[in-house]
């Protein structure tokens, strides 16, 4: 009997993004998303009223109106974006992969990418979640979306179990990775050749979560706060010189403190001029970095008497972070034996 090596699929899986800038994409999306029982994991008796009602109808057209801001002619940035990193990604690795992109929410959707590798003949599957940090909210949803997507047939109601389902392998958050480390690092130091500046300080600002999730055990707060010492390390910023804080809070309730609006407030009205923004947990730029951050919150710096903000972008497809995406892929891919194959 011959062993022959078997090709790997690879699924990136991102967020996700509207189909368009109009409050009934946005509208779908964030139904979508809120809908997710490890995003808002209330009574859904309770919520799905609120979330149909109240939430969707509220938001729906104030989040589009600040999605047309950040549009391109190419479409959502954060697809743009994704797409770049599993082409480069793909052309690192090499014929003995096949990656395909599947966002958590939207299109191109997870179930549709799973079903292009089954399509394909790939059984072996890894499943690369672009959140460096784990939350229950984003990679535990992922390892769920992803489960059910590849043990169901689609187009079933309800979902039929599929006889043969893949082998799949999810890449662990790689928050104290020396290769994310060392990636935001160089897309830093590339940004840093365009500014008129050094800064004065810099702010890691990572999304928030509700603090009873935390307070429930999730880790992503500790994760969130070793990245950005490792960071802050590795650019060689003493304590003092740097701040880490919480953005995109939703909800009257508690959440991740203290927030990016309040530290920005304060560095500007203790005198602090010029300030770096970086968006570590962010691995491609979207509404959050590009509109909340490179809008927003240059606005409240700049009203609380602050000069310049410099907004670092995400790690995108930056070279640098397209190698570490490939290495951290083969070592997660490594030790599957070669499949038999003939007698």
């Amino acid at each position: 009997m011959i062993s022959v090596p078997e090709r790997v699929g690879v699924l990136v899986v991102p967020l996700g993004t509207p189909a368009a800038p109009t409050s009934t994409a946005v509208r779908a999306f964030l139904a979508e998303m809120l809908a997710d029982p490890c995003v808002v994991d209330l009574q859904p008796l309770l919520w799905q009223p609120l979330l149909r009602l109240l939430v969707l109808p509220w938001r729906a057209g104030r989040i589009a109106a600040r999605y047309r801001r950040i549009w391109t002619e190419a479409g959502s940035p954060l697809l743009v974006h994704s797409q770049a990193q599993a082409a480069g990604l793909q052309a690192r690795l090499g014929e003995g992969f096949r990656v395909v992109l599947g966002m958590r929410y939207g299109q191109p959707g997870l179930r549709c990418a799973m079903e292009r590798l089954r399509l394909e003949g790939l059984e072996r599957v890894v499943v690369l979640p672009m959140f460096p940090q784990y939350s229950s909210s984003s990679t535990g949803s992922v390892y769920v979306a992803a489960g059910r997507a590849a043990s169901e047939r689609s187009g079933r109601l309800p979902p039929a179990i599929r006889r043969r389902a893949p082998v799949l392998r999810f890449v662990p958050p790689y928050y104290d990775e020396a290769l994310y480390i060392g990636a935001l690092r160089a897309v830093i130091a590339t940004a840093q050749t365009g500014w008129p500046h050094a800064p004065e300080h810099w702010v890691f600002t990572f999304h928030g979560l509700p603090r009873r999730y935390t307070e429930e055990g999730d880790p992503y707060e500790k994760q969130c706060a070793v990245t950005a010492a490792n960071l802050a390390a590795a650019l060689g910023l003493r304590d003092g010189q740097w701040s880490l804080s919480y953005q995109s809070r939703f909800g009257r309730r508690a959440w991740s403190a203290p927030s990016t609006e309040t530290v920005l407030t304060r560095l500007a009205q203790a005198g602090t001029k010029r300030v770096a923004v970086v968006c570590p947990g962010f691995t491609a730029d979207c509404l959050e970095t590009l509109d909340e951050i490179g809008r927003t919150g240059a606005a409240i710096f700049a009203r609380a008497g602050g000069a310049e903000l410099a907004m670092v972008p995400c790690l995108n497809d930056h070279p640098a972070w397209l190698e570490a995406m490939a290495a951290i892929v083969r070592r997660e891919s490594s030790g599957w034996p070669p499949t038999p194959s003939g007698p």
